[in-house]
């Protein structure tokens, strides 16, 4: 169903790609937008028990987007190191593909919310933002079907000359 990496000597184990969801903060959420057109839109994540949880507002094109079609791409770059003289960039990223849902329980929805919310900013200013804003939020779960990491060649040959 899902294509295996072309090239596959730069693919991360799967622990490497967890690592990298859990030490994250910022993802590419990718969906099925208008007119057969794909739509990213960055956004603030947290990844927990093999899920990826994120929020959004409860009108918009991503909300529209996700209502229509559950299947979503998510990508988080964990490194972006242009090196000009060599003409490369020392990456490493990770895509996962899976389904999401309206996380529609209320106290998983609020639990969902704070956790996110905890990640990012302190105690206060998260129950500040939960009694202005929580009435407006959706919270999502994407469950991951397939997820690959990836890094330049360049690091997996640093890596081996390490191990030596």
């Amino acid at each position: 169903m899902f294509r295996k990496m072309r090239r596959f000597r730069q693919q991360l184990p799967d622990e490497e790609a967890i690592k990298i969801l859990e030490n994250g903060k910022t993802g590419v959420l990718a969906v099925n937008g208008d007119d057969g057109y794909p739509y990213t839109v960055p956004i603030n994540y947290l990844y927990r028990d093999g899920k990826i949880i994120i929020h959004g507002a409860k009108a918009g094109h991503k909300y529209d987007a996700m209502l229509k079609s559950d299947k979503v791409s998510f990508c988080v770059i964990d490194k972006d190191e242009v090196v000009p003289d060599k003409v490369t960039n020392y990456f490493r990223s990770v895509v996962a593909f899976g389904r999401v849902k309206i996380i529609e329980d209320e106290d998983l929805r609020k639990e969902a919310a704070l956790a996110i919310g905890r990640k990012f900013s302190p105690e206060e200013a998260v129950q500040e933002d939960m009694r202005r804003s929580y009435a407006n939020v959706v919270m999502y779960e994407i469950s991951i079907e397939h997820l690959t990491g990836k890094e330049a060649i360049e690091l997996v040959a640093m890596k081996a000359a390490q191990d030596k």
